[in-house]
């Protein structure tokens, strides 16, 4: 977890924490104001940012991924669309679990940049194919699943809308969409781990984003056109959280 603990205590993170005051008096992030521009067009514009920024994401999802490929049926599905993810870590653990399904990577020229790397090593290459794109604009056709993980939590209401509406006019009939994200209970509970809640606030300070309740997923699922079909609990804080197309 090297990159990981890197990332999350290094001055790149952090200095958006300096302005956590104003971040909580507006509901603003302070990422731009410690770097003149917003956390994803600062990693386009750093090369060596984005590919330690990769690095760390990977690793963070190692633990989450193997979990969701033995706990989801994936094996009902053709073709997954991994949508936003990175290098293929995630996605290569899913199809490692289910040798009858074939995947779609899909992110920026710099979420890919390792992708081919990382497929080949785990012997999954010729089972996906890789895309680059913007999101915002539309995701790759073709598939059955489509899958967001830690993509919702970057993100305020109004762009995780948008970026379900994509994945909604992508999604066929009989297809699913899988969001696997950090839940937070309806209140402080105890039951969540302490870090979904530094989380949050780690992503008010630096995306503008948020951790969600399963109701907060589920209405954003709802507002872009589909209908939650259930929840697979992975280990906390994660769940992934199922929709069909309404």
């Amino acid at each position: 977890m090297a990159a990981f603990v890197r990332m999350f205590t290094g001055p790149v993170v952090l200095s958006g924490w300096d302005h956590l005051a104003d971040s909580l008096r507006t509901g603003e992030p302070s990422f731009e104001k410690a770097f003149g521009v917003d956390c994803f067009g600062y990693l386009k514009q750093n090369p060596q940012a984005s590919a330690e920024f990769n690095a760390a994401m990977s690793q963070g999802t190692k633990a989450p991924a193997a979990a969701l490929a033995a706990a989801y049926g994936f094996d009902r599905y053709k073709t997954v669309v991994d949508v936003g993810g990175g290098d293929g870590t995630l996605l290569a653990a899913i199809l490692r679990g289910h040798p009858g399904v074939r995947g779609m990577l899909f992110d920026t020229p710099e979420g890919v940049a390792e992708a081919d790397a990382v497929l080949a090593r785990e012997q999954v290459a010729g089972r996906v194919t890789v895309h680059a794109g913007d999101f915002f604009a539309g995701v790759p056709t073709g598939g059955d699943l489509y899958l967001l993980k830690s993509v919702v939590i970057d993100w305020e209401d109004d762009d995780c809308l948008a970026i379900l509406d994509r994945c909604r006019r992508a999604v066929p009939d009989g297809g699913r969409l899988l969001v696997v994200e950090p839940v937070l209970p309806p209140a402080v509970d105890g039951s969540t781990p302490p870090g979904a809640y530094l989380s949050d606030l780690n992503m008010l300070v630096n995306t503008g984003g948020r951790v969600r309740t399963r109701a907060e997923i589920e209405g954003l699922m709802t507002r872009a056109g589909f209908t939650p079909t259930g929840l697979t609990p992975l280990p906390p804080p994660f769940a992934a959280l199922e929709a069909a197309p309404a």
